[in-house]
């Protein structure tokens, strides 16, 4: 079995803190595919935003 690696981790705690203002707590007890999930959530609305699309 592989480990995540623990600087991908602390990128996506950072990336979904800082645009969603959820806790460390919160962040950490996701299942790592939910963490992912909401990472690539935030980056398409960044996407849209950085387009004028929103």
């Amino acid at each position: 079995m592989t480990r995540y690696p623990l600087d991908r981790l602390y990128e996506e705690v950072a990336y979904i803190a800082y645009h969603l203002k959820w806790s460390h707590q919160e962040i950490m007890h996701m299942e790592h595919r939910d963490r992912l999930r909401w990472v690539r959530e935030v980056a398409r609305l960044n996407e849209r935003l950085n387009e004028g699309a929103l």
